[in-house]
């Protein structure tokens, strides 16, 4: 844990060094301005390690203003490092700008780095202010058709609502779990699935505000699986919360169910990552026995399950854990770590659709992917 947090506050100064630097230093700011950034640089950059530490020993109303402070700054400044990698290419041909006094820059180089320097910052501001705004939006429902082969004619119109990587922590509570209830009640599914990251601290901290998903309804019952964020924040006790809230929680096991003269089966393992915490996925422990005439879906956190599931002969995967990448480019680095970022994929014989997500994580931000509660039909 230290060495991971050496790395992690050697990162985070590296970065502010980066845009203290660039932002500040290089433009040859008069006074005071310069020594105003500066300042400004270094306590936001405070900002983040206090943020961690009042979490751990402030009461959560006390933490949250904080906490606010240092997620939006966190995702402003990787919007801001985003925006200022095209700018290192404007920076190559700084001999072919004006002189400088334009802007009363002392010289061609340091009107150039203010002219970046005002520009970087000017939409660093307004696409981070479009992000909070977007992440503080109403969650929009997103409807999916999902088409089976051999689905039996009785479960044609099936409805299964998921809801993912909620996040209920620093900046996610108690309003918001309320409305997402009414909202997910409203569409009266067969089924409500949560796959995972519900939470980001214990229940000692946030039991109160995850208890109004004990109001969910739906016709066969609401089901959980484990993300890797439950196994940061004490899994064993969240799962032992959930059952009591008359929540079935899937773990390498499933279920069967009736509907309407057919039955679905409906399978749930543990997080990917989950070994390293005591639990452990095991799909075929899941499958074990069934009838493979039937119908099954499968929840599963991370959506690289699908590889293993395709083989196992799983019909429809459901998955989160990406948030669609959340803040755009961020997209393009998940798409390193799993084989699909959104939306409804073939995977082999096998549909998959991974959520967007809920809720989101860090950063109150969301931009270029909207969050969503979303409700799958299955045709």
């Amino acid at each position: 844990m230290l060495v991971f947090l050496a790395v992690v506050l050697g990162v985070t100064a590296a970065i502010h060094y980066y845009l203290w630097h660039r932002l500040v230093k290089a433009p040859l700011w008069p006074s005071p301005w310069l020594t105003v950034g500066t300042w400004a640089i270094v306590a936001l950059a405070a900002t983040i390690p206090i943020a961690f530490l009042s979490s751990r020993f402030l009461p959560r109303d006390a933490a949250s203003p904080i906490a606010w402070t240092a997620f939006v700054w966190m995702g402003a400044m990787f919007l801001l490092v985003v925006l200022l990698v095209p700018a290192e290419l404007v920076r190559a041909a700084a001999p072919f700008f004006p002189s400088g006094e334009e802007l009363g820059a002392p010289d061609r180089r340091a009107f150039l780095a203010r002219s970046i320097a005002l520009v970087v910052g000017a939409a660093g501001f307004g696409l981070s202010t479009l992000a909070v705004r977007n992440a503080l939006a109403p969650v929009k429902v997103q409807h999916v058709r999902v088409p089976l082969r051999a689905l039996p004619s009785a479960l044609a119109g099936f409805t299964i609502v998921q809801l993912t990587d909620i996040h209920v922590g620093p900046t996610i509570g108690r309003a918001f779990i309320e409305d997402l209830v009414q909202r997910t009640n409203a569409l009266e599914p067969d089924v409500i699935a949560i796959t995972g990251d519900l939470v980001d601290g214990s229940v000692a901290e946030l039991g109160d505000a995850v208890r109004p998903l004990g109001e969910l309804r739906a016709r066969h019952g609401v089901f959980f699986v484990t993300g890797n964020h439950e196994y940061y924040s004490g899994a064993d006790e969240w799962i032992a919360f959930l059952r009591a809230l008359d929540i079935q929680v899937l773990r390498n096991e499933r279920v069967s169910i009736e509907h309407e003269g057919a039955i679905l089966d409906l399978a749930g393992v543990d997080d990917w990552e989950s070994g390293q915490h005591g639990h452990g996925r095991d799909l075929r422990k899941a499958l074990e026995g069934r009838d493979t005439d039937r119908l099954v879906v499968l929840l599963a956190h991370q959506p690289k399950q699908i590889e293993e599931a395709a083989a196992l002969g799983v019909d429809l995967q459901l998955s989160g854990h990406t948030h669609g990448g959340q803040i755009v480019p961020f997209n393009y680095l998940v798409k390193l770590q799993q084989p699909y970022v959104a939306g409804l994929h073939d995977h082999g014989p096998t549909k998959l659709y991974v959520s967007s997500g809920t809720g989101y994580w860090g950063p109150p931000m969301r931009l270029g992917v909207a969050a969503e509660i979303t409700r799958i039909e299955l045709a």
